[in-house]
């Protein structure tokens, strides 16, 4: 299986030092730094025990449920993005939100490639056809922010459909609250060390090896290309009307309990248990660019 991917050794420049990295080789580089590993390296020293987080992740998704029959109730309507880099736990943070809900009104979007007649349409157009209907909550894994990130970096898209993009998306995002819907954009910020190790560790798992793919190999060596864009986006489409939340996620599992907390906080459903949710963890989750400093 995992010689199907095509792969390189790619030269890095990590942390000043120029460093190899042949996601090949079985054997992790050892200058990955093992603290780096065992607890993400921001902002704590151990990742959250597997005890403590299925508890509180219990607690949060019993909200979920209660959040479902409310939009059911009242018709309203929930949609989220979840963006970051790759490997960031996009796909596993939507799992945790969507795991006991009804999957014919919580639905996943992971929208491929466009195909003729969707390149020839509005760039929004495809995504808003996927928008929740009454009742509904809808996670996108990636959004419409692939053409202020992998699109520009990877040369997909014209220096003036980006520009155009970061005017537009604003201005469509203040229709989508003005409509009522309950709108998040997520942002998974995870350190490069983290992202080699995650990529290594699909590399090399017959059950994972699906995840990686050439695109993800021809990254490697456009990580500032990705900050500095990712930098730029959260700067320009960062709004009162549809704000950033910005996730530290190295600690995939910090990350999901403090992501599925803010949505709950955000919505005044029925039954709603303010000590089941908890506090937010303020060095794991913040708002726009400044939380990446």
């Amino acid at each position: 299986m995992a010689e199907d991917v095509e792969s390189r050794a790619v030269e890095l420049d990590i942390k000043g030092k120029k460093r190899v990295f042949d996601i090949d080789d079985p054997v992790l580089p050892d200058w990955i730094d093992e603290d780096t590993l065992e607890s993400g390296g921001f902002p704590y020293k151990k990742k959250l025990d597997e005890e403590t987080y299925l508890d509180e992740l219990t607690k949060l998704q019993i909200e979920l449920v209660k959040v479902q029959f409310w939009l059911q109730a009242t018709g309203k309507r929930v949609m989220a993005f979840f963006e970051g880099r790759d490997a960031a736990g996009k796909g596993g943070a939507i799992a945790a939100c969507s795991a006991h809900m009804n999957p014919r009104l919580a639905r996943a979007v992971a929208l491929a490639k466009p195909n003729d007649r969707e390149a020839g349409q509005w760039y929004f157009q495809r995504y808003i056809a996927q928008f929740p209907t009454a009742g509904e909550i809808v996670l996108f894994d990636r959004s419409w922010y692939n053409r202020a990130g992998v699109e520009p970096v990877m040369g997909f898209c014209t220096p003036k459909q980006y520009e155009d993009f970061l005017k537009q998306a604003p201005q469509l995002e203040k229709g989508i609250a003005q409509e009522g819907i309950y709108f998040f954009k997520f942002y998974l910020d995870i350190s490069r060390e983290m992202q080699l190790q995650r990529f290594h560790d699909r590399r090399h798992d017959p059950l994972k090896v699906w995840k990686l793919s050439s695109m993800d190999i021809a990254a490697l060596t456009k990580w500032g290309d990705y900050s500095e864009k990712r930098d730029r986006m959260l700067k320009e489409t960062h709004t009162d009307f549809a704000p950033w939340t910005v996730i530290r996620a190295n600690d995939k599992r910090r990350a999901r309990l403090n992501l599925i907390r803010h949505m709950l906080q955000r919505m005044d459903y029925d039954g709603k248990d303010d000590k089941a949710i908890g506090e937010l963890d303020k060095k794991i989750i913040g708002w726009g660019p400044h939380f990446l400093k």
